[in-house]
């Protein structure tokens, strides 16, 4: 039998796979369990927009751009209600630059946020979905598990790793390449299927191999 603390943190592990959809009700045309907020990782200014550390924000807007979100400037954060599966969702992009976005994110629960952000250690233009997890060497992450721990869901845009010769700060902070800025709209895709159908169903979506 496994110890106290580690049913325990089981528990939780599933509940959270399964939040946002409880099984039979959206046939049954009940509410859906809450309303998340997804989050969108990046830096805020124009030099940074394009850059692959940004593949969050630019998930954020697709989102907005989608939903009619119109952004409104918030403490530590741009924000945008839209409809999405619930009736008040709210996107999010952190303003406090990267390595402080655990600061902009600190007065909500982790498990009421997706947080959508770039990855080395994916193929770039590879999306995956994926519970809980360290930090894997980004900031914003590190940020926000130091604040909140790290039961939230994740949306990870693959970046690829950084030619031989680049450093990893040079290249998240250089220009994205196509394959990348084509993942986007695959993001929001899998930030939309995670509210309708829960983290579970878009986890056997998204992560299976093409």
């Amino acid at each position: 039998m496994l110890p106290r603390r580690a049913r325990r943190d089981r528990i939780s592990r599933l509940r959270l796979v399964r939040s946002f959809y409880r099984p039979g009700e959206r046939d049954e045309g009940g509410p859906l369990d809450r309303s998340p907020f997804v989050v969108g990782l990046g830096n805020p200014g124009r030099s940074y927009e394009r850059t692959r550390h940004n593949a969050g924000y630019l998930v954020a807007d697709e989102l907005a751009k989608r939903h009619d979100g119109s952004w409104r400037k918030r403490k530590k954060a741009e924000a945008a209600p839209v409809s999405l599966g619930f009736d008040a969702t709210t996107l999010l992009k952190p303003t406090t630059f990267m390595n402080n976005t655990g600061s902009a994110v600190s007065d909500y629960r982790p498990e009421d946020l997706i947080v959508v952000h770039d990855d080395l250690d994916l193929e770039a233009g590879t999306v995956r979905v994926k519970v809980g997890g360290g930090a894997g060497g980004h900031n914003g992450l590190r940020s926000i598990i130091g604040r909140l721990g790290n039961d939230f869901i994740r949306v990870r845009i693959g970046i690829g790793r950084p030619p031989v010769g680049m450093s990893v700060t040079d290249y998240v902070l250089s220009r994205m390449d196509s394959v990348v800025k084509d993942a986007i709209p695959k993001a929001a895709d899998a930030v939309e299927f995670i509210v309708e159908h829960g983290t579970e169903a878009a986890m056997n979506r998204f992560n299976v191999r093409a």
